[in-house]
């Protein structure tokens, strides 16, 4: 059963063309693993310069193997070098019934 993450990233300051390039190549490398589906992703930014991605995983399974893919791995490391991963309760837009955001992609 396919399983929808959504996930915030703000960029460290002055990394914000770094973390858009690295979202960019994100989706590409997980199809190549075989651990999304062929659904489009959502890449949205939020007023203070968060950037939110949306996407869908192909199951459970595909999380977890996600967790000792090296590919998967070095992108997440190169995540944490230009971002902070941010909970989404703290967007500025979470505290709205109707959360708009800017679409990036």
């Amino acid at each position: 059963m396919e399983r929808v993450a959504i996930v915030a990233y703000k960029p460290n300051p002055g990394k914000e063309e770094a973390l858009r390039a690295l979202i960019k190549k994100h989706g590409p490398v997980l199809k190549q693993e075989g651990l999304v589906t062929a659904k489009d992703k959502f890449i949205l930014e939020t007023t203070d310069g968060t950037i939110v991605e949306v996407f869908e995983w192909k199951s459970a399974q595909a999380m977890k193997t996600a967790h000792t893919n090296p590919k998967v791995q070095q992108m997440w490391r190169e995540y944490a070098a230009v971002s902070t991963y941010t909970p989404l309760n703290r967007l500025p837009e979470a505290g709205s019934l109707f959360a708009h955001f800017t679409p990036v992609n």
